[in-house]
């Protein structure tokens, strides 16, 4: 079943290279999107794909690449739209 989640995650998370790593494993993952960092800090992502490929990027997020400290990730899961191409860090 596909779905599309936005995820918000808080904590040290934006100079670690959480976006680019986010979005490699989203590229892998066949999920489509965007990744960006918002001026409080956190990172916000809005994916589509898979369920279970979505949870799977959704347990790397509560993780984070290497130097990150994830110290909440939210999840707002709502209807497959397809309007996506690719998974890209955008502004």
């Amino acid at each position: 079943m596909e779905a599309r989640a936005r995820i918000l995650i808080t904590g040290l998370v934006q100079g670690v290279f959480f976006r680019r790593e986010m979005t490699d494993l989203a590229t892998r993952l066949g999920i489509s999107g965007w990744v960006r960092n918002l001026p409080d800090g956190k990172v916000e992502a809005l994916a589509e794909g898979e369920r279970a490929r979505l949870d799977e990027l959704i347990r790397f997020c509560h993780v984070g690449p290497r130097g990150a400290v994830v110290r909440k990730v939210e999840v707002e899961w709502s209807g497959y739209t397809g309007e996506f191409r690719g998974f890209r860090i955008t502004k």
